[in-house]
């Protein structure tokens, strides 16, 4: 979601090669992007639920959206579980019904139930979505949260002091970690999730972000799983990007 989509969408085709192009007003303009034909994301522009512009502009954010067989249900087990719905849920004409909820420690995320549209073609590919992770104020109350309305457990994940993976179907789909945990986090950072986007080459991704005109929030690094980066595109849309084949096989 940015306040300028065609920037975006020219954004991310030089840096990822995704293709995409605004939407029909039946879908609000939204863009569907694509890597080798298949979808791998969407950029929309920011507006209220009544199709108007707002004013101020909300900041540019990536919303991870979570897969759903009943949103209704699972809509009544969020409010349940103490978190709250930002935009209830809704149809989008025949391609699905889709809903942004918050947990009850303020992290927002999407809710999608497919129906002709069925979410991302391409995964953990170069270009594409690779893992989201959730960083909040309070992992206890986030782990209670995800258990009792989303049916995702957390565990300890090996080799990594203070960090939990989040499991749905007994994989493990994403992972979790305490705000306080994060080094160089800028002051009152409210709970959220982070998107992953895997790249051939950190550095040199990184690189041509910057002549983009995008900003680095934390310069690559190698950590157990990689290397990877925590950036933000023109607009201040924060995401991250990692090589997920680690130094070693370099």
């Amino acid at each position: 979601m940015v306040p300028d989509q065609q920037a975006a969408i020219d954004f991310y085709r030089d840096l990822f090669g995704w293709q995409g192009e605004v939407g029909t007003p039946e879908t609000g303009g939204y863009a569907v992007c694509s890597l080798k034909g298949q979808p791998v994301a969407g950029i929309m522009a920011a507006m209220n639920p009544d199709g108007t512009k707002p004013d101020p502009m909300p900041p540019a954010v990536w919303t991870t959206y979570l897969a759903t067989a009943d949103l209704a249900a699972t809509e009544k087990k969020i409010a349940s579980a103490g978190g709250q719905a930002m935009v209830p849920g809704m149809d989008v004409m025949t391609l699905g019904r889709m809903a942004v909820m918050s947990d009850p420690t303020g992290a927002v995320f999407g809710l999608w139930q497919a129906k002709d549209f069925p979410g991302a073609g391409i995964v953990n590919e170069p270009g594409a979505f690779i893992w989201s992770e959730l960083n909040t104020s309070d992992t206890d109350a986030a782990s209670a949260f995800c258990a009792d309305a989303l049916d995702i457990t957390t565990t300890a994940m090996e080799g990594a002091d203070g960090y939990l993976s989040l499991n749905a179907g007994g994989r493990m789909v994403g992972g979790m970690q305490a705000l306080s945990a994060i080094d160089d986090l800028p002051p009152g950072t409210p709970s959220h999730w982070l998107t992953y986007f895997s790249v051939d080459d950190t550095d040199s991704t990184v690189d041509a972000l910057v002549k983009a005109g995008g900003n680095v929030m934390k310069a690559p690094f190698d950590m157990m799983a990689g290397r990877m980066a925590v950036v933000q595109d023109p607009q201040g849309g924060v995401f991250a990007v990692i090589n997920a084949k680690g130094p070693e096989s370099d």
